[in-house]
């Protein structure tokens, strides 16, 4: 049995979010049915304070639906080549994201968006629903907190003492 995750999974802080995503399945429609995979890599974005976050400066057009309620696709393009998928998180309307890194079988963000045919164009700033053709699910897996490691966020360098941050969670499958 399967349960879509909605709007209020999503309402909490992102490293609670990206604690407990871990083991669901991203599901994306596609002409030959559904494809679903098994969650194993995130890292948490936490608003205006946090110097790695896009949401520490003014919403810009790219940026706006951070801002707004949890329960949303950010997705943004990094080094001309690579959509990120971000889930926007809350409490409420606070701006902070969790990315996707890793799907099972795909390590790093860029290419399970590439593997997946994940395009801004197609689900930027769109619900995260089946009704969009792209959601997340608990399909029943269970993960325990042992199972769970911590790292440092990669690529931000440059947020000084948010980037020694462990808000990058991984389980292995």
């Amino acid at each position: 049995m399967s349960t879509i995750l909605k709007k209020d999974f999503f309402d909490r802080n992102p490293v609670e979010v990206c604690q407990n995503i871990l083991g669901k399945h991203l599901v994306k429609r596609t002409d030959k049915g559904e494809v679903a995979k098994k969650i194993t890599e995130v890292e948490a974005y936490d608003g205006a304070s946090d110097k790695a976050c896009h949401a520490g400066r003014e919403p810009t057009e790219r940026t706006k639906v951070m801002f707004g309620p949890p329960g949303y696709w950010y997705i943004y393009l990094i080094y001309g080549m690579y959509d990120m998928l971000n889930v926007v998180t809350g409490p409420g309307n606070h701006p902070s994201a969790v990315l996707i890194r890793g799907v099972e079988g795909m390590e790093g963000p860029g290419i399970l968006t590439r593997d997946l045919n994940i395009r801004r164009r197609e689900f930027k700033n769109k619900k995260i629903t089946p009704k969009t053709g792209l959601w997340i699910e608990d399909r029943g897996v269970k993960v325990e907190e042992g199972d769970i490691s911590t790292h440092k966020r990669i690529g931000v360098d440059y947020a000084r003492e948010w980037a020694d941050k462990e808000w990058r969670f991984k389980i292995e499958l």
